[in-house]
């Protein structure tokens, strides 16, 4: 990368601002357009680490790991919404735990005694859990400390976010239309938020392909509790029905949350493909456009690892941008 090269991103989830802010440490004007920023999608995550349902497996193993490297260092920055937690994934089947938790911190299998009623099977860790309006204001924070800009626009494709030599595009759901990609569709998800009535720790069930997902994340003051996975639908309106369902389902296990007290809604539609997209594409004008989408529900967990491997294909093209590493650790501040 040529210090100071031009680089526009597209889109302002946390796959845009993570790589904006690893692109603009490494020496790139990085300009980021977006039309929301932050964007809604990571907003509404809960959001708790873990590479669940996302391919390819060799890939998204080594950039999850390396997302998980990032956000520990980061949980020792209070300011960041980045905590480590420690509670509990549970299945009413019996089901092994997959082998990315069985490497994590205070994994263990738990005892009867721990299950509520119901559950067969469970396994205790200690993982990050971000919050993400807080995490992603300290995204826009530290790219705007390393010289980065951001315009709120809506593009109609992106070659509308020329002139640059270098776009990168993390649009999400967008790439449907702006690429186009027919490959990518949406996965609905919805989260409620409530007061918190005491919970200190994590509560996850493994419910496999269900559209009805169960699970309460504290942070703080407050608990997001979730949740929804209906696959092919982008609406982001509120569902009554869902919400009742999401309530009745989170209480029945921690029968303290049936007296919180309800503060928002959260719906956004994960940006799911067959595997994620992250690669290099020249196009008939010169330009290259680097993709990152297609993360489905696993955005955050993998962001630093896509992001990083976004700049080093960036490092790699071309005779005069070869011999640089654009490759730092996005830990720094």
């Amino acid at each position: 990368m040529t210090a100071g090269e031009r680089v526009v991103v597209v889109g302002a989830g946390v796959a845009g601002l993570t790589s904006a802010v690893v692109l603009a440490e490494a020496g790139a004007s990085v300009h980021v357009i977006a039309e929301q920023v932050p964007g809604a999608t990571s907003l509404a995550a809960g959001a708790m680490w873990g590479p669940y349902l996302v391919e390819p497996k060799e890939k998204v193993d080594r950039w999850g790991q390396r997302s998980l490297e990032v956000f520990r260092e980061l949980a020792e920055d209070s300011t960041t919404g980045v905590r480590l937690t420690s509670g509990i994934e549970a299945s009413r089947t019996a089901e092994a735990p997959p082998d990315w938790a069985t490497t994590l911190p205070g994994f263990r299998l738990c005892e009867p005694a721990e299950l509520p009623t119901g559950f067969s099977a469970g396994y205790r860790f200690t993982v990050p859990l971000i919050d993400m309006p807080t995490y992603l204001e300290y995204l826009l924070r530290r790219l705007e400390a390393a010289g980065g800009t951001v315009e709120r626009r809506r593009l109609a494709s992106l070659a509308d976010a020329e002139p640059a030599p270098v776009i990168v595009n993390c649009t999400g759901l967008g790439a449907q239309e702006l690429v186009p990609d027919p490959d990518l569709r949406p996965i609905r998800g919805q989260h409620v938020v409530v007061t918190n009535p005491g919970l200190t720790e994590f509560f996850s069930e493994d419910t496999g392909l269900s559209p009805e997902l169960l699970c309460f994340y504290p942070h703080g003051d407050t608990v997001v509790l979730g949740g929804t996975a209906i696959d092919g639908e982008g609406d982001l309106n509120t569902d009554g029905k869902a919400v009742v369902g999401i309530l009745s389902r989170c209480a029945e296990v921690e029968p303290r949350l049936a007296e919180a007290r309800v503060l928002e809604h959260r719906i956004g539609a994960r940006p799911t493909r067959a595997a994620v997209r992250v690669e290099a594409e020249r196009r008939e004008d010169g330009t290259l456009v680097l993709h990152n989408y297609g993360h489905g529900g696993a955005g955050v967990t993998l962001s630093w690892g896509c992001a990083e491997e976004a700049a080093n294909l960036l490092a790699a093209d071309g005779g005069d941008r070869a011999g640089t590493n654009c490759r730092r650790s996005p830990s720094s501040t």
